[in-house]
């Protein structure tokens, strides 16, 4: 049994999903400290002008210690249209736009009022769009407590899990005897970022899987997981991934 334990994300990164697709179970490790300016409520897309970040409002005042699941989103801005607006100009000539944009506005246009419930649905939104079948399992809701490593192979043993995947930063401080001893095998992620038809120029890596999912349509899992045989949207080279921790941890 795979597992991964990631933190979730905004419309994260093309890595995120590939490691959802190589987990038979994937947690959602939505009960530890919420970070600012983090992953957790942002991500990049790529537009006519570079690069451009999208940033959802999060309340903070007085919430320093606040988990991931307790982070409530600012609602009187009016970010959505604006990321709704920004989102339509970078993508609307994407060959598959039209097929992605109108659910991606259903969801953003909900009132949510916590980040965990926004992210999640677009998560899930992408998971089920790429066809991925792994297990989602919140942390919140497991059994296994302690910090940091011990929590982690706990979590392991409650659900099954002889293998687990973690990001490449993760390779500098992981112990992973610990981990051995308890019979499950440490696999770090090594993500080499695919390159792909895409619009605006020179092509630039490390963006929100929605740059991914406008360009390819239907070819996005293939392109993602590295499978250059059955797409026909994937170029022949790929990048090594850089230091992203904060989206791979």
């Amino acid at each position: 049994m795979k597992c991964v334990i990631l933190q979730p994300g905004y419309l994260p990164w093309l890595g995120f999903f590939d490691q959802m697709h190589w987990a038979d179970i994937f947690v959602i490790y939505d009960d530890v400290q919420y970070t600012k300016r983090d992953w957790r409520s942002r991500n990049r897309i790529k537009t006519a002008h570079g690069v451009q970040w999208l940033s959802v409002p999060v309340l903070s005042k007085g919430r320093r210690y606040q988990r991931i699941d307790e982070a409530c989103i600012v609602t009187e801005r009016n970010w959505v249209h604006k990321h709704l607006e920004s989102i339509q100009n970078a993508y609307s000539p994407a060959p598959y736009f039209h097929r992605f944009y109108d659910d991606l506005r259903t969801i953003l246009t909900k009132n949510h009022t916590h980040l965990l419930h926004l992210d999640m649905e677009l998560i899930e939104y992408v998971k089920d769009v790429l066809g991925i079948d792994a297990r989602l399992v919140y942390s919140s809701s497991l059994k296994s407590r302690g910090n940091q490593t011990t929590r982690l192979i706990r979590i392991c043993r409650e659900l099954g899990a002889d293998a687990y995947m973690t990001g490449d930063a993760a390779e500098r401080y992981l112990d992973t005897q610990p981990f051995e001893e308890q019979g499950i095998d440490v696999r770090f992620h090594r993500y080499h970022h695919p390159v792909y038809n895409q619009l605006h120029g020179a092509f630039v890596p490390h963006l929100s899987i929605i740059d991914l999912l406008f360009n390819c349509g239907p070819e996005s899992l293939a392109v993602l997981s590295s499978q250059p045989e059955t797409s026909s949207c994937k170029r022949s080279s790929s990048l090594a991934a850089p230091d992203l921790s904060a989206a791979t941890l």
